[in-house]
């Protein structure tokens, strides 16, 4: 991967998705307590490596994909703190910004801070006009995060039983994002 693809934010390093970043991906994307609500659901060790696959692909392909999210200045244990990125939605509905971090990652400002790199990663230097975010309704830790980093709620939607919120960011539009308060 291109170095150039890599991200610094105030307390984080973002990375294009790796090999080597396999075993951390199993243990986040088999954790219940961060993939039960996404799409898909909890996934096993060959799904987390499947898709590890498909994304390394994505990134060759378009130039932007899942970064994972490190603590800067901390190695081994404890520095993964989870993803986030950009990927095509498999439904149409465009470029899609994503983001699951360790519960003991989340209410520091952390899933903002990446998630907010990302948006700006997609429309400044991958050029994309628009990107989108779908949140279950009921996930106001998620719903709070994009809008503080300026994302707007467009639509609603029904998936499998449960109301969806779609929010969108274009570039050239973008809203003033929330002042810094409790985040997700």
């Amino acid at each position: 991967m291109s170095p150039a693809w890599s991200l610094r934010t105030g307390r984080l390093l973002l990375d294009p998705v790796a090999w080597t970043d396999l075993p951390d991906l199993v243990a986040l994307k088999s954790d219940p307590r961060v993939f039960a609500v996404m799409l898909g659901g909890v996934r096993t060790r060959v799904q987390a490596a499947e898709e590890l696959a498909a994304d390394i692909r994505f990134w060759a392909a378009r130039g932007y994909g899942i970064w994972t999210l490190r603590m800067a200045g901390c190695a081994g244990p404890g520095a993964f703190q989870g993803l986030t990125g950009l990927m095509e939605r498999a439904d149409g509905r465009g470029v899609a910004l994503r983001f699951a971090l360790w519960p003991e990652a989340r209410g520091r400002g952390l899933a903002r801070e990446a998630a907010g790199a990302a948006l700006m990663f997609g429309h400044e230097r991958a050029g994309l006009d628009r990107i989108v975010a779908v949140a279950r309704e009921d996930n106001v830790a998620s719903r709070t995060v994009l809008g503080g980093i300026g994302m707007v709620e467009r639509e609603r939607f029904v998936r499998d039983g449960r109301e969806m919120v779609l929010y969108d960011s274009r570039r050239g539009l973008i809203r003033q994002p929330a002042r810094p308060g409790p985040a997700a």
